[in-house]
């Protein structure tokens, strides 16, 4: 009877294996390493020219004329020396309304900061005005605007009763000396 065929141990199937994976690192870093010399310009391998070869002179280039920079903006805002004075529809764009939602006017100025705060939830920027009344005592009035055109008050005025929040439109007509 035949002897039966021993198997071996898989000792020499993973020495190869381990063989390979490092001669495989090995590689790949020599790769690494060159990529790296060769992007950088670091050429360790590049031969130097003979010390009698003369040296070629690098051509000359013209340098650019120094000038300053120069900034257009400047003469596009108005009123500068160069345009002249304002034109005369910003003068009468000064004189126009303007015009404010008030929102709420509350002896309790916690209440007004309130009001503020909610609506500033909403997107809406506010003031608040504090004025002495007299008699009636000191009220804090929360105002959106100044507003210009009566279409932009309107947007704020629909979004503000979508909200639940009253206001009451309040039209100022700037006087000469408040224009600035």
């Amino acid at each position: 009877m035949a002897k039966p065929a021993s198997r071996k141990s898989g000792r020499s199937g993973g020495s190869s294996i381990f063989t390979g994976v490092l001669i495989g690192l090995i590689v790949g870093a020599v790769l690494a390493v060159g990529v790296a010399l060769w992007v950088t310009g670091n050429n360790p391998f590049k031969f130097a020219a003979p010390e009698s070869a003369p040296a070629r002179p690098a051509p000359a280039i013209p340098a650019a004329p120094e000038t300053a920079p120069s900034f257009d903006f400047y003469k596009v805002l108005p009123g500068d020396a160069s345009t002249g004075p304002l034109p005369p529809a910003a003068d009468s764009a000064a004189a126009s309304p303007l015009y404010y939602l008030q929102a709420g006017a509350f002896q309790n100025p916690a209440d007004a900061d309130n009001l503020k705060a909610q609506l500033a939830l909403l997107g809406i920027e506010t003031a608040i005005q504090t004025s002495d009344l007299g008699d009636k005592g000191v009220f804090h009035r929360v105002r959106v605007g100044p507003f210009r055109a009566m279409d932009e008050v309107n947007r704020t005025r629909s979004l503000l009763t979508q909200n639940n929040i009253p206001a009451t439109l309040v039209k100022e007509v700037p006087t000469p000396q408040e224009t600035p």
